[in-house]
């Protein structure tokens, strides 16, 4: 005589959902960790643009950056750029997911997606502040006065934007089935972004159509208020910060920092909605 064995499914609730996040965070981190090397050469980039490429260009520009030296001017925007790839690629991993089976697992959980959705957000934006903080300890060696309410206050905007471009990456890959596609959409995605975000250059004096490209681009705003808040520690002329940090303008109007951060929060919520919106038609 077969005897069948009762399976009891829990029931969908909030604590599954928060226990589901937690753990695919959890995950991602055990992951990165176990894969230092990948998370250690991303810091190649950064060292380069940093110390290679800001030494090379300073005699340069030595007379028009005024007492400030190119590399502390630089340093923004690459603190705002070093996450912009480990968050993308952060959102790859679920294309891994699917094609090994896993993310198959984690669809049949009783949990909501979007909880997986945040989950991995969460996780890519984790990995890639942590990032974020080692190239924020640069800063020590080009000159820039960092004290522990700077490096809170760099660090959250770090955070925020890396959520924001974690969540793009997963609008973008939810749908996808090969990480082939995906590897090369990313490439042709992240240095449009990065050049056209003001990271390397001031915004002052742009050509007309390089200054509404900059501004049309979501993370103009999240290097802009990294920038300001590094130079408000400066002793600088107002006119050579007038020319290095310019305000950000709509038609004449300064742009507030508040505003431009509310911004890239606000993109980010939505593209987390298009992500969980792509994700609930996986099958």
């Amino acid at each position: 005589m077969t005897t069948i064995a009762a399976v009891a499914i829990p029931r969908r609730s909030f604590a599954l959902d928060v226990r589901a996040i937690k753990i695919v965070v959890q995950r991602d981190l055990i992951r990165t960790y176990q894969d230092r090397t990948r998370f250690v050469s991303a810091l190649v980039q950064p060292l380069l643009f940093l110390f290679v490429l800001g030494s090379g260009l300073s005699s340069l520009t030595k007379g028009s950056t005024g007492p400030i030296d190119l590399r502390t001017f630089m340093y923004p925007g690459i603190l705002a750029t070093s996450t912009l790839f480990t968050a993308m690629f952060s959102a790859i991993s679920i294309v891994w997911d699917r094609e090994f089976g896993f993310l198959r697992e984690m669809l049949v959980a009783p949990v909501r997606r979007s909880s997986i959705i945040l989950g991995k957000a969460l996780g890519g934006a984790t990995i890639a502040t942590t990032q974020g903080v080692l190239v924020l300890l640069l800063g020590f060696f080009v000159n820039v006065p960092l004290s522990i309410g700077l490096a809170i206050q760099l660090l959250a905007e770090v955070f925020l934007l890396s959520f924001t471009l974690t969540a793009f990456g997963l609008a973008i890959v939810s749908r996808i089935t090969q990480v082939q596609t995906v590897m090369g959409l990313m490439q042709v995605l992240l240095l449009p972004l990065s050049f056209l975000s003001g990271a390397l250059y001031p915004l002052s004096n742009l050509p007309t159509w390089l200054g509404i490209v900059v501004r049309l681009n979501p993370l103009t705003y999240a290097v802009h208020p990294i920038r300001t808040a590094v130079f408000n520690r400066l002793t600088l002329p107002d006119s050579v910060r007038a020319t290095l940090n310019p305000p950000i303008t709509w038609f004449g109007w300064s742009v507030p920092t508040g505003l431009q951060l509310l911004l890239v929060a606000v993109i980010g919520l939505a593209l987390f909605t298009m992500a969980v919106v792509q994700f609930q038609k996986v099958e």
